[in-house]
């Protein structure tokens, strides 16, 4: 760790998920905190800047990388003729360590050897300490304790009138508000459509709840959202490509439970307070589950690690995926319900 270095000026590299978006505003928060002088920079993606863009005090570089020579030209226009004290290689993957390459910086901060490919090493001239078995949070927090920084946990993000009236105008003042947000980017790490439908009615035999599902506008998104209506014989509040990110984010700050598999939504609803269920099997909840409500993960990670690489969950290399046919099936209703209870009590 460095400390002596005078540092005006923090370049942040984080392009996505939504998840990880989520994860780095106690970064920049904890950076604030500690270089207020500072000015803070993050190099973003699209749909992720959508979530953060009202963050106070950060100027954004958006990159599309869908539009990646397009967006290579744009980052070297906004960034021709500074040099940034510090840069924050938080991304580890071949095409971000060739971005990164264009942003000029005297301290290239990356992750350690043990953590390195796709020529990460190639992009850095510093790195944090290794660090076993961690969770994705806690690997961002090191380039902030590398800093010199104490971290600080906050997700707070400004929320328009707009947003929140609209968010207002969906929950049910008398009833239980839960919200199911199914999807994730990966289809292996989604439970079936069926057993979200069974999960709806058992809660509704029970609470009588309002239950709001949410979902991308995107097409398999919504046909899946509509196969669990369908299968399900209670009334739902299907919301799904009808919301923007900050009005999911008002949203879910309203709900009295939110449940999710390993996606940007379920990471969201803890960085807004509410509990959340996390329905985890395709991928190692220690690593990647819910920051702030562990406790209410539904985790069959590890019989999924037995199952399907026939090895014990202390075996396999950490964040090792099991995304395969079959490995959320592992997760019951009656398991889910079982944390619903918890929180509903």
């Amino acid at each position: 760790m460095t400390t002596n270095q005078a540092v005006q000026s923090i370049c942040i590299f984080r392009l996505s998920a939504i998840g990880d978006a989520t994860h780095v505003i106690p970064v920049v928060k904890s950076l604030q905190a500690c270089y207020p002088a500072a000015k803070i920079t993050w190099v973003i993606g699209r749909l992720e800047y959508r979530l953060v863009s009202d963050l106070p005090d950060v100027t954004f570089i958006v990159f599309d990388k869908k539009e990646m020579w397009t967006s290579l030209k744009h980052l070297r226009q906004s960034l021709s003729g500074q040099k940034f004290d510090v840069l924050l290689q938080m991304q580890l993957s071949f095409r971000a360590n060739v971005i990164s390459r264009f942003i000029p910086a005297k301290r290239r901060i990356g992750y350690d050897k043990s953590r390195h490919k796709e020529m990460h090493g190639w992009v850095i001239n510093e790195q944090v300490e290794p660090l076993p078995n961690y969770h994705v949070l806690d690997g961002f927090m090191q380039f902030v304790r590398y800093l010199g920084c104490q971290p600080v946990f906050d997700w707070s993000l400004p929320v328009t009138e707009s947003d929140r009236a609209w968010a207002a105008q969906h929950i049910q003042s008398h009833q239980k508000n839960i919200i199911i947000s199914p999807c994730s980017s990966h289809h292996l790490r989604n439970w079936s459509a069926s057993r979200y439908a069974d999960l709806i009615d058992a809660i509704n035999s029970r609470y009588n709840a309002h239950i709001i599902i949410t979902a991308s506008p995107a097409d398999q998104e919504k046909k899946f959202v509509a196969d669990i209506e369908n299968q399900c014989q209670s009334q739902v509040l299907n919301l799904a490509g009808q919301d923007t990110l900050k009005q999911l984010w008002a949203l879910m700050g309203l709900a009295d439970l939110v449940i999710s598999p390993d996606s940007g939504p379920l990471h969201m609803a803890g960085a807004v307070g509410s509990p959340v269920i996390g329905l985890m099997a395709a991928s190692n909840p220690k690593r990647s589950g819910s920051y702030q409500f562990p406790e209410l993960t539904v985790n069959k990670y590890p019989e999924a690690c037995r199952q399907f690489l026939n090895k014990s969950v202390d075996q396999v290399k950490w964040g090792s995926k099991t995304e395969f046919p079959g490995a959320m099936d592992l997760i019951t209703v009656d398991e889910v319900m079982e944390k619903t209870v918890q929180v509903l009590l």
